[in-house]
């Protein structure tokens, strides 16, 4: 039954997508609970790693590089050849390479947990994207934009520690100690970060539900199909290179999937409120796109077993 409930993660996460964007004002006022909840699937994806998972996630340096150079070449790039082959306004365009411009985030890390991918690699990833991000942001947007903007890294490191690296350290170390009492824990978790994940993403559609209702049809298709290129040439890069399925898999999802948060928060700060439409558009669709692609890997996962 738990099982079933969990691999139904798409239909849920598109319905109750669908009820926030109908009704926001039910789910507006959750904001506050997003980190909550983001470091409660942070603690259940601790709860399945141990510490040797780390090591040998560590012991890939060249992967851990490959993520972060794929994710800040493509992203950008993909953003600026979108942007002007649908010949998108200025503003628009902006928006766009921003994200593309952006490190990686913390969905990437949960929708690698539920698509069974390598998440001690994804977490690695995602934290060296965020340290390079001081300096790659603000040079990407100033060759593609001919803008300079200031990151905020520490403040992005400071929340990542908070809502990534305690909570899964600290299900990690509760695993390695008491790994057999926590057995029922690690069956129950999947359904609890599916319930979780699938609560975030209703409250990012109510939040965003005016920005959705009055987003262009060209914008919408051209956050899709940011996020679609970057998912898929993460995924076909690494496969190109010879590495393994669970591997290319995770760094597709680090690849495709960006810290959209930050950046709609620096188009609003050093652009316009219509430059973050892209962004905002953003964080709703890669968690639909990475709650379906998370399913159909977490299938083919199964199968082989």
């Amino acid at each position: 039954m738990i099982q079933r409930l969990t691999q139904l993660f798409p239909l849920w996460a598109i319905l109750f997508s669908l009820f926030a964007w109908w009704q926001p004002q039910w789910l507006v006022a959750g904001k506050p609970a997003i980190v909550p909840l983001l470091m409660l699937i942070m603690f259940g994806m601790g709860l399945s790693l141990s510490w040797d998972d780390f090591r040998r996630a560590l012991k890939q340096p060249g992967v851990i590089g490959l993520g972060v150079v794929m994710q800040y070449s493509l992203m950008p790039l993909i953003a600026f050849i979108i942007g002007h082959l649908l010949q998108l306004p200025a503003e628009i365009l902006a928006g766009l390479v921003l994200v593309g411009a952006c490190p990686g985030g913390t969905a990437s890390n949960v929708i690698a947990y539920l698509a069974r991918a390598n998440v001690a690699l994804s977490v690695a990833i995602t934290f060296a994207s965020t340290l390079v991000a001081v300096i790659a942001t603000p040079l990407l947007t100033w060759l593609y934009l001919g803008e300079r903007i200031p990151v905020p890294v520490s403040g992005m490191l400071i929340s990542l520690v908070q809502i990534v690296v305690i909570p899964v350290v600290a299900g990690c170390l509760l695993n390695t100690f008491l790994q057999r009492q926590l057995a029922p824990a690690r069956e129950l978790f999947p359904l609890i970060s599916v319930a979780a994940i699938v609560l975030v993403i209703g409250i990012i559609v109510a939040l965003n539900a005016t920005r959705i209702s009055e987003a262009g049809l060209l914008v919408v298709a051209a956050v899709i199909l940011h996020n679609g290129l970057g998912l898929l040439s993460g995924y076909g890069i690494a496969r190109l290179l010879r590495l393994d399925k669970i591997t290319a898999r995770t760094l597709a999802i680090e690849v495709g999937m960006q810290n959209s948060g930050l950046g709609v928060a620096l188009a609003i700060k050093h652009f316009t409120p219509l430059a973050a439409l892209p962004g905002a558009l953003f964080s709703v669709w890669h968690n639909l796109s990475g709650s379906l692609l998370a399913s159909l890997w977490r299938k083919q996962v199964n199968s082989e077993q």
